[in-house]
């Protein structure tokens, strides 16, 4: 009978969904939130499995809007991105300007990757909004592992050891489409 209770018991253990884990027993999840403006400088590649990019980024985040510059490898403006409440515009290298209701709609005309821009602003802070799962959290309790919306997000290194260090490095994946983004420097705007 107890084989019988210990065997049930093991059944039923296994299908039930796994937990997020940390290492170092359990460490508590870090308190962090995001930055209301920022300027983001740093490195950037995409590839949708058959094309790809890569270049310089700059990127400044505020409450209001967004700028988001992306440069080739050699330092010349590949395309400018802005975008506010009231919509988005794209100026590309060749002239064009292309206009839409959001950053969503424009973003993955320059990356060849249908990311969302909306997500993207807390996925480079390490940040959620509860709708996201972190699956796995470093000895400091950030973020290492993050699904949110069938992508993942993998922070691979950050500025320093505290708490409430910014990434450095990450790596967002789905599918063939793939992003790596290499923070060079961050800057708390007022």
């Amino acid at each position: 009978m107890l084989l019988l209770a210990l065997g049930a018991s093991l059944a039923l253990t296994a299908c039930a969904p796994l937990l997020p884990s940390s290492p170092a027993g359990g460490t508590p999840a870090a308190a962090r939130t995001a930055l209301p403006a920022f300027l983001l400088e740093g490195r950037l590649s995409a590839s949708d499995g058959v094309q790809g990019a890569s270049g310089r980024l700059e990127w400044q985040h505020t409450p209001d809007a967004d700028t988001l510059v992306l440069l080739s490898p050699l330092g010349q403006i590949a395309a400018r991105l802005d975008s506010s409440a009231e919509g988005a515009r794209l100026s590309t290298a060749d002239g064009a300007i292309i206009e839409a209701p959001s950053a969503d709609l424009l973003l993955p005309r320059v990356l060849n990757v249908d990311i969302p821009a909306a997500r993207l602003r807390l996925w480079v802070q390490a940040v959620t909004d509860g709708s996201a799962e972190v699956r796995l959290r470093d000895t400091a309790g950030r973020p290492v592992l993050l699904i949110d919306r069938g992508w993942r997000i993998e922070y691979a290194a950050y500025a320093d050891d505290s708490a409430q260090a910014l990434p450095t490095r990450v790596d967002i994946s789905r599918g063939d489409a793939r992003i790596r983004l290499i923070a060079d420097s961050w800057t708390i705007l007022p």
